[in-house]
């Protein structure tokens, strides 16, 4: 995609939202509620599997489902809790709880998740138990899969959607989207579904070889596997608790719809900084037209400022006067 069709759909993306608010919450809410429910019957499944076939890896994908569960609880929370008007205690809002909770979710994966499959895995290899009853465990898996593709399904095409309406590639959304309630059970349900592939594969290798160790492995691959992706949600939480700022295209945008309005004859400084999902802190310099009092100049700016925030994408606007030597962006 060229730069100009690049910016013509950041141009139409922020028009949308402005018009029609920012991506609802209750899709997120929705996604959120569905995986739940499938991870929820999927760990049951799993537990009673495991107890049955003994297998390391099922086991792994036990844990790993009722890490899963859990940890929609806390998005749930972030969905939620993120949502909530800002108040004279928290004048940005509380968008940013999303990432707090978000990231409580990333440890939950990868602690109660990971750490067990692991270990499990290693306990395994060093002390192996043969399986049966693998029949029981593949049709587990079948069902696990096919529930997993449910809710990937629902989580994809939220994404999708969002993508295609910035001209973006699904995956480049997802990484880099502001929600992370969607990029939590996107990476989730996907991680899901290569665990299952390989927990199915650790099983199949362990009835045809009558060897455990296939078995131990996949459980420390799941393991592996659900680490990797923890680190990059705590990763991506980290970055927008600290302030993530906004591409170099996203600012371009912000100047061009502030020198839209009549009374700005040009800008000379902007900081765009991300404080909840979907949710902007504007702080600009500029130069209005004509040389008006001071009450009235105070006026203008505070007037620009609660107009920009009626814009659903910026939660808080705060405009200055830019300096003669300060030169124009």
């Amino acid at each position: 995609m060229t730069e100009d069709a690049r910016r013509l759909a950041l141009r139409k993306a922020l028009k949308q939202q402005g018009e029609q608010g920012a991506a609802p919450g209750s899709e997120s809410t929705f996604t959120v509620v569905l995986a739940f429910a499938a991870n929820l019957l999927i760990a049951i499944a799993k537990s009673v599997a495991a107890v049955i076939t003994g297998s390391a890896s099922m086991v792994a994908e036990a844990a790993h489902s009722w890490a899963d569960a859990g940890n929609e609880v806390f998005l749930l929370f972030a969905d939620r809790r993120s949502q909530r008007p800002r108040d004279a205690r928290h004048p940005m809002g509380y968008g940013r709880e999303a990432y707090i909770w978000s990231m409580f979710a990333a440890f939950g994966l990868f602690t109660a998740g990971a750490v067990v499959s692991i270990m499990h895995g290693v306990q395994g290899l060093f002390d192996p138990e043969p399986a049966g009853d693998f029949l029981i465990a593949y049709i587990v898996l079948a069902i696990s899969f096919v529930l997993e593709g449910i809710s990937f399904s629902q989580a994809f095409r939220q994404a999708r959607k969002a993508a295609q309406v910035m001209q973006m590639r699904t995956l480049e959304h997802v990484a880099n989207s502001s929600n992370p309630t969607l990029r939590a059970v996107f990476a989730e349900d996907a991680a899901a579904l290569i665990g299952l592939l390989i927990a199915f594969l650790g099983i199949l290798l362990h009835q045809l070889t009558g060897s455990p160790v296939p078995d131990a492995i996949g459980s420390i691959a799941v393991g592996l596997l659900l680490g990797v992706i923890a680190v990059v949600l705590i990763d991506r939480n980290r970055r927008f608790l600290v302030g993530q700022s906004v591409s170099a295209e996203v600012e371009e945008l912000a100047v061009e719809l502030l020198l839209r309005r009549a009374e700005i004859d040009r800008v000379s400084y902007i900081h765009l900084e991300f404080v909840g999902p979907n949710k902007l802190f504007l702080v600009a310099a500029v130069d209005l037209v004509g040389n008006h009092q001071e009450d009235d100049v105070a006026t203008s700016l505070r007037r620009l400022e609660r107009e920009l925030e009626n814009l659903s994408y910026i939660e808080e606007a705060v405009i200055t006067l830019s300096t003669k030597d300060e030169p124009s962006l």
